[in-house]
């Protein structure tokens, strides 16, 4: 798993890829981001494109100056955290955690 980080010079923008490896992603056929910046709705999520080695990217034009809480789903079923996430914090279930990025 990982976060690349792009500052635009032109806007107030930072292109971020999240990306996930085949073997993060345990087989999973379908890899959906939410978080945030989608209000976690998981009726349009953001999907994420399955590359020919098996993992999965997208990127997302994100406002800098900013933090957003976020998550995998595999295949519809089970959430994880991103390994690389800047930090994790409470998500107010339990004793579950979020990943978050800092822009």
């Amino acid at each position: 798993m990982s976060l690349k980080k792009q500052y635009l010079k032109s806007k107030p923008v930072c292109k971020v890829t999240f990306s996930m490896t085949k073997d993060a992603v345990s087989g999973a056929a379908k890899v959906d981001l939410l978080g945030e910046f989608n209000n976690w709705n998981t009726a349009e999520p953001v999907k994420m494109k399955m590359l020919k080695n098996g993992s999965f990217n997208v990127t997302l034009d994100l406002p800098i100056d900013t933090e957003f809480q976020f998550k995998y789903l595999l295949d519809g079923e089970k959430w994880i955290n991103d390994d690389s996430a800047d930090k994790y914090v409470n998500s107010g279930l339990g004793t579950e955690e979020n990943s978050v990025v800092v822009l």
